[in-house]
């Protein structure tokens, strides 16, 4: 009986080919290499091989696979970082935002079309639902905190939210961009809700009148804020939508990875600095980083070896601001005091610092700023894992912790 119950639990070649996912002629090699080992089957034709050998050797090689695959390269077509230029699908992205505004940029990054006049309009409910969940926060909380909370409850307004065909997630893209821009409180002038997204942003972060060469300056920093290869929201944001969650699940992962101080957060540093240089000088404030051990911010970055070319850009269009002159002044003092020591250059958080020190924004412009442009960079990519094979991403961790089998866990007493 016990003979024949072993029997029972042993599979053919073409059985065992099966269960591996692999040829016959594979199952042998596999026999050669030691990796499995079989037996003659009764009568003397053909091999069988035990069950839970197989199913552990097919185990093994699933692991395998999704180790390889979280770790091998992400590949997309939306960004090119190449000797210190930055490319949206080969198209240098300073062109870009010199020719073309950012919902234009925006639409042509997620359907390959460049649509002059472009506009982006929130959906009533959408604001509605996402107006009254950010009213609902308390008076002191963040912006970014607002973006968190409206992207969330846009997402419960909206009952198609899990239709992820490539003309509804850009539908949805164009409605929440809008939303996280218009849920945010106004404190200059209203703009017209069918206005570009830089106009309206501009009211939600500094009283002051929007002049026309403010607002090239902003719109620019939206277009070439949009993406920047595979940054860790980036990555985020990838990974929820390889799990195939939907595009307001994949902006809220990116905005919860954004809310860091390596990251997002960098420009508030950079404009607590600068406001520190315009009224003390440069130099000296470059001192008093050095002294304290502080790393200067808005300087360096890791992928560019010389000048960011955002900040370029942005400097360039600063420079036709008369109202910058001070604080673009203080910025490039900060950049020549620190090049006597370190070849250290301007970064885009520094760019982006001017502006809003310029224009009188608080400190979390920037990031707010950076988390509007990003959400259509988020969307961009999400269309690209839509159409991978899902649950991609799934690296294996290396445990390090104590061997099994463990002892339970001494409860603690009570004192």
């Amino acid at each position: 009986m016990g003979d024949q119950e072993s029997e029972e639990r042993r599979l053919t070649t073409r059985e065992a080919a099966r269960r591996l996912g692999v040829k016959p002629e594979t199952v042998y090699a596999y026999v050669s290499r030691g990796q499995l080992s079989s037996r003659r089957s009764p009568g003397g034709r053909g091999s069988t091989f035990d069950a839970a050998e197989v199913e552990a050797l097919a185990r093994r090689g699933r692991r395998e696979t999704r180790t390889a695959s979280g770790n091998s390269p992400i590949g997309t077509s939306i960004t090119l970082i190449e000797e210190d230029r930055h490319y949206y699908r080969g198209v240098d992205s300073t062109a870009l935002a010199a020719h073309h505004g950012y919902e234009e940029v925006a639409q042509w990054l997620w359907t390959g079309e460049m649509r002059p006049g472009t506009r982006f309009t929130a959906h009533p409910e959408t604001l509605t639902a996402a107006g009254r969940a950010v009213r609902a926060l308390p008076a002191p909380s963040a912006m970014l905190d607002r973006l968190r909370v409206a992207a969330i409850a846009a997402a419960a307004a909206d009952p198609l939210r899990f239709d992820l065909a490539q003309e509804a997630v850009v539908g949805t893209a164009r409605d929440l961009i809008a939303t996280l821009t218009d849920v945010l409180p106004v404190l200059g002038e209203p703009e017209p809700e069918d206005a570009p997204v830089a106009r309206r942003l501009w009211t939600r972060l500094t009283a002051r009148a929007p002049g026309e060469e403010w607002l090239r300056v902003l719109d620019a920093a939206l277009v070439l804020l949009i993406d920047h290869d595979l940054a860790v929201s980036t990555v985020a944001a990838r990974v929820a939508a390889s799990a195939q969650a939907h595009p307001y699940a994949v902006v809220s992962a990116g905005l919860g990875a954004l809310d860091g101080p390596l990251h997002g957060a960098a420009s508030g540093f950079a404009h607590r600095m600068l406001l520190d240089a315009v009224e003390r000088g440069g130099g000296a404030v470059v001192a008093g980083h050095l002294r304290a051990g502080r790393r200067v911010p808005g300087l360096g970055h890791v992928i560019y070896p010389g000048e960011d070319p955002r900040a370029g850009m942005l400097f360039r269009l600063l420079e036709e601001v008369p109202e910058a002159a001070e604080a673009l002044h203080a910025a490039r003092e900060v950049v020549a005091t620190m090049a006597r020591h370190v070849p250290l250059h301007a970064n885009v958080d520094l760019a982006l610092a001017v502006l809003s020190v310029a224009a009188g924004m608080p400190s979390e412009a920037g990031e707010t700023v950076f988390a509007v442009a990003r959400t259509a960079g988020w969307i961009a990519h999400a269309l690209e894992e839509y159409g991978e094979q899902p649950m991609r991403m799934r690296p294996t961790g290396q445990y390090r912790g104590p061997r099994p089998p463990q002892s339970l866990p001494v409860p603690v007493q009570p004192t």
